[in-house]
Parts: C-alpha cells; sequence; structure tokens
C-alpha cells in the first residue's frame, strides 16, 4: 500500500481532497463514485482532526494508505487519536431525514453519508491506531 500523511489540522483537507482525486482519477472511477469518496473521506477526516486531536489539544499527523486492484480502490484513515468508531453512533433513520434541516439537531448526518456513499466502509482500532477503511468498485 502507498502512504502519504497529512498534518492533523484543517490546513490539510484541500490536500487530501486533491489527493483522493487523484488516486480515484488512477483507478477509472466515476465522476459520481469519486465525489461519494471525496465526502466520505472528508467526513472521517475532519472528525478526525476537530475531535481526536484539536478538542484533545493535542497535535498529530493521520496517515492515508491506499491501494488500488483490478477490481477497486482501497483507502485507509489511520490515526493515533483516542479510539472513535464511526459505526457506534446512531444514524438517523427515514424520520429523522425527514424533518427539515433547520428542525434538526447538529451531528450525525456526515457519518450517515460516509457509510451510504462508499462501497464499503468498516473501523478497526489496533496497536493503538483508528483504522478507517473505504473501497470503492471500479466500473
Amino acid at each position: 500500500m502507498e502512504t502519504r500523511s497529512f498534518p492533523g489540522n484543517v490546513d490539510s483537507l484541500d490536500p487530501l481532497r486533491d489527493y483522493i482525486g487523484e488516486l480515484a482519477q488512477q483507478a477509472g472511477l466515476s465522476k459520481k463514485s469519486t465525489y461519494n469518496l471525496k465526502v466520505a473521506i472528508d467526513e472521517i477526516a475532519t472528525n478526525i482532526i476537530l475531535y481526536g486531536y484539536e478538542s484533545e489539544k493535542i497535535t498529530g499527523t493521520y496517515n492515508l494508505l491506499s491501494e488500488i486492484t483490478e477490481t477497486e480502490l482501497i483507502v485507509i484513515l489511520e490515526d493515533d487519536a483516542k479510539p472513535f468508531n464511526p459505526l457506534e453512533n446512531e444514524l438517523p433513520d427515514e424520520l429523522d431525514l425527514s424533518v427539515p434541516l433547520e428542525e434538526r439537531e447538529i451531528g450525525g448526518l456526515g457519518i450517515f453519508l460516509t457509510i451510504n456513499g462508499v462501497d464499503d466502509f468498516s473501523y478497526d482500532f489496533s496497536t493503538g491506531k483508528n483504522r478507517n477503511k473505504f473501497i470503492m468498485k471500479k466500473g
């Protein structure tokens, strides 16, 4: 897997999005799949930065590991902030999604878009690292 490191601050988000675009193009993903992957990775990276590092007043980096196979693009965001499993959050249901935005509570929608925007999403915490894995199928 190819690895690229990014500083754990919001200034890293634009270069991260650009890099995801490059990977998606190399993998031959459609524009829609590329957009969905960027949204998903942006959400998790933002959470890592804001809640894993900044709110804890720690400085850190996060790594993006990637692999392009014959059938898919695999991307893993890895960080050493406190453990956080996005899959343990309660996601909005159809009733929640039908409430007008101005009446909704803040939060939860980004993780919903992450999980539903990629072909596969998983989370693992091992060797002191959060690992958020995104898979987009080609074609």
